[in-house]
């Protein structure tokens, strides 16, 4: 009698919606967005997209690269959001991307943007390479302030440190990259070699590693300055120190994947990506934004970080040689990993 009753009223409802119900179309997107970010980012773009249901597919910036490849001939992806614009210009040579200028693309600042026309990727906000370091843990164990890059290859520093592992972390591809285009090649993998002494494991995750400094599992972590500023304004003696050489940055960014099964729902996902809705949201968390006239204050965020974000970075250069500088890495420091 129960399920009878039930079937009726199904009846009912849908001959008093004209006789069909009509489901949300459930986009498969791809991120390398930190956990915290992904509940309010999709309960914001539901909210103006009652019709489109997000369907998460996370991990860190390597292994959402290498799925978007190994599924190029059978894409499982529908859209890409935040991810780092070195894996989506890898991915745009590979033919991953379906090009796509979404609305309101003139208020984008030109260099959070792919140059083609349209273009491939559309950047977010920016983040940066920093130092996690832990006061209380330094004060315990005798250990100085760094204030450099070069100053964590001290032997005082000598198991100290943690950091993401470049192959399957943004953070840490990003970290490794700039000090190749900062110090040069000879010289960046000199320092690599002995700043590998002094690190006590590779960690998968570009966030990670800022943790374990604020839980005191190790007093200094290279991270990314977003974990940072989180960490301290949740009450962890974290200071986020941004390295007087400059440090390097990379940009999250939206891209449609070619072939995805729902294009319509993707494009409207890019546009409201690109908008001062989206942007209201990315400052939540980064201080810098891709939009203009976007950026936002957050507590704790160091003031003068736009000053030590390095001018010469050069994307285009670190997708092209991605594999090469992770191949040269792993031969060299191979056994570190967490």
């Amino acid at each position: 009698m129960r399920i009878a009753i039930g079937l009726a009223v199904c009846a009912v409802l849908m001959l008093a919606a004209g006789g069909r119900i009509e489901a949300a179309t459930r986009l498969t997107v791809y991120t390398a967005l930190e956990n915290e970010q992904l509940a309010p980012y999709k309960k914001a773009f539901e909210a103006d997209n009652p019709d489109i249901e997000i369907r998460w597919v996370r991990d860190s910036n390597g292994v959402i690269t290498a799925k978007l490849l190994a599924e190029k001939n059978n894409p499982q992806a529908d859209v890409i959001w935040g991810v780092a614009a070195t894996s989506l210009l890898l991915l745009e040579r590979h033919g991953v991307l379906q090009p796509y200028a979404p609305k309101g693309l003139d208020q984008i600042r030109p260099a959070f943007r792919d140059t083609a026309d349209p273009p491939a990727w559309v950047g977010m906000d920016a983040w940066m390479a920093a130092i996690c370091f832990n006061t209380e843990e330094a004060r315990r164990k005798g250990l100085p302030r760094p204030a450099s890059w070069a100053d964590l290859t001290k032997p005082i520093y000598k198991g100290q440190i943690v950091m993401p592992h470049p192959a399957s972390s943004g953070t840490g591809f990003m970290a490794v990259s700039a000090w190749l285009q900062m110090m040069g090649d000879a010289a960046g993998w000199d320092y690599m070699d002995r700043l590998n002494g002094n690190i006590a494991a590779y960690i998968h995750s570009g966030s990670k590693p800022c943790k374990m400094a604020a839980a005191g599992e190790y007093p200094v972590a290279i991270s990314m300055e977003y974990a940072g500023v989180q960490q301290k304004n949740d009450g962890a003696p974290i200071e986020i120190i941004l390295p007087r050489e400059g440090t390097g940055w990379e940009i999250e960014a939206t891209a449609i994947v070619r072939g995805g099964r729902n294009a319509d729902a993707a494009r409207r996902l890019a546009d409201w990506a690109a908008s001062p809705r989206a942007a209201a949201q990315y400052t939540r968390f980064y201080a810098i934004a891709a939009i203009r006239n976007g950026s936002g204050a957050i507590a704790n965020y160091p003031a003068d970080a736009e000053a030590h974000m390095l001018a010469k970075n050069d994307f285009a250069w670190a997708a092209a040689n991605r594999e090469a500088i992770l191949t040269k890495w792993g031969e060299r420091y191979h056994g570190g990993e967490e």
